[in-house]
């Protein structure tokens, strides 16, 4: 069958779902892609808001008959390759949460935040292994590794899934463990949407309710002190404690804290379980970084505050951005941050330096496709659409990357927006003996290569 949009009739896949089924110019059809991300879009033949599961089930069936690809979007964060003229499943509706305190895990439906599920196991004293952002869709996140707040101390996301509901490229619900297909479940577990539409995960739940954490912010004039001892302060952290660094400059509004209006600073963010500990391990930031602290954010927060730690907008905006994984921060990296994407820089942006190693360096109980695990650091870069034109954005990242690449070692699958970026950079994203493995897999699951608007796996011959 003609898989030609205007050749497209949906009225049999409009019979078998539940939810809504629109076409371009239908009304709905622009509110049902809108995401956190307005700078890029999808802009499909079909969007199917999907009720439940077997209405992902029946758009997956018959998106393959007609011979159209297929695209998940849930919140729309990560928005990387653009479909055009294929068919676009949103997974919002699907947000049901179910823990299971005893078992210490949680169900969550793929279009579930992380912030709905911290307000449900909370209350057991349990937290998920979720991002800095709590307004971010977990399968998402999850199934590109997911590289959280936590993550020296309890590993990826990904390491902590169970069990995945998922829609298959042959129409097919599956219920997906390491023992029922632990070839899928390795692949989905790195992979991200390559091998089917997920519609729910089961994860481990971690112990804990409160965490110290928070930040200390330094002016950016200081920043080469600030980058410097972040770099010596690292090398020694406990496993117990993750770190990132940011530098951004904030507008001189009252929705920011008074000595932050109107300045460029340098950010430093800690997050621990360890909290009789946590104030000595931050103590010399206080007083052997040589750096003036010029606003303080510090102490024991409950998990439900912990979005507080990084502070990022919860408001929807367009993005351009992307990330290098680092073996080390050698000077000349530390130099090309500070000189690129500092106070100065010809294109404004944020830079987001975060400590990797620990217990991400180390495969789980039962391993998965999320690469460079021997990555020490991560390096990222983002510019709003809106401060400047997009080449002038592109060629100043660009130039950020090329000043890290000898100690680049790949790059993250959370982190890579934008088609440019999904066409320059996929053979970057998994080393080359887990791409091959993923290719071959992708043969089996989805010859076809029906879930391809991503950053793509083709299948192998």
């Amino acid at each position: 069958m003609s898989g030609d949009p205007a050749q497209i009739d949906v009225t049999t896949l409009a019979n078998a779902v539940s939810g809504p089924v629109l076409t371009r110019g239908q009304e709905g059809y622009e509110e049902e892609l809108t995401g956190f991300q307005t700078g890029y879009r999808h802009d499909p033949a079909v969007v199917v808001g999907a009720a439940d599961a077997e209405d992902v089930r029946a758009a997956v069936a018959w998106a393959a008959e007609h011979g159209l690809p297929v695209a998940l979007q849930s919140t729309g964060h990560g928005i990387t390759v653009l479909d055009r003229d294929g068919l676009v499943i949103t997974t919002r509706r699907l947000d049901s949460i179910t823990v299971d305190a005893g078992a210490r895990t949680a169900r969550i439906g793929a279009g579930a935040r992380w912030e709905q599920v911290i307000a449900q196991t909370f209350p057991h004293g349990l937290s998920p292994l979720c991002g800095s952002a709590g307004h971010v869709g977990v399968v998402g996140y999850t199934l590109a590794g997911g590289l959280g707040l936590l993550a020296r101390e309890f590993g990826y996301a990904a390491d902590l899934v169970k069990a995945i509901e998922v829609v298959t490229a042959d129409g097919q619900l599956r219920e997906v463990t390491a023992d029922s297909d632990p070839d899928l479940f390795w692949a989905l577990r790195g992979g991200r949407e390559n091998f089917g539409a997920v519609t729910a995960l089961e994860v481990s739940l971690l112990p804990v309710a409160k965490v110290y954490g928070g930040g200390l912010y330094f002016d950016a004039a200081e920043a080469d002190k600030v980058l410097a001892f972040f770099k010596e302060w690292t090398a020694t952290a406990p496993e117990t404690v993750t770190a990132s660094l940011g530098m951004i400059e904030y507008p001189p509004i009252p929705v920011f804290p008074e000595p932050l209006r109107g300045r460029h600073v340098v950010h430093v963010r800690f997050a621990t379980t360890d909290l009789a500990g946590g104030p000595e391990l931050v103590r010399p930031w206080r007083e052997a970084s040589g750096a003036t602290v010029i606003h303080d954010h510090l102490g024991e927060l409950d998990y439900p505050e912990v979005g507080s730690i990084y502070a990022e907008p919860t408001f929807s905006h367009a993005y351009d951005g992307n990330a290098v994984l680092l073996s080390e921060l050698d000077q000349a990296v530390l130099d090309a941050v500070r000189r690129l994407a500092g106070p100065g820089a010809e294109v404004p942006c944020i830079v987001d330096l975060r400590h990797l190693g620990g217990a991400l360096a180390r495969q789980p109980e039962v391993p998965n496709a999320v690469p460079f695990r021997e990555a020490a650091y991560i390096l990222r870069v983002l510019s709003g659409s809106d401060d400047a034109p997009a080449e002038a954005i592109r060629s100043a990242h660009a130039a950020i990357d090329d000043a890290v690449r000898p100690w680049t070692v790949g790059r993250s699958l959370n982190f890579v927006y934008g088609e440019r970026s999904a066409e320059a950079f996929a053979d970057e994203l998994w080393d080359t003996a887990t791409r091959s493995r993923l290719a071959k897999l992708k043969a089996v699951y989805d010859p076809a290569n029906v879930f391809r608007t991503n950053l793509n796996i083709v299948p192998a011959g």
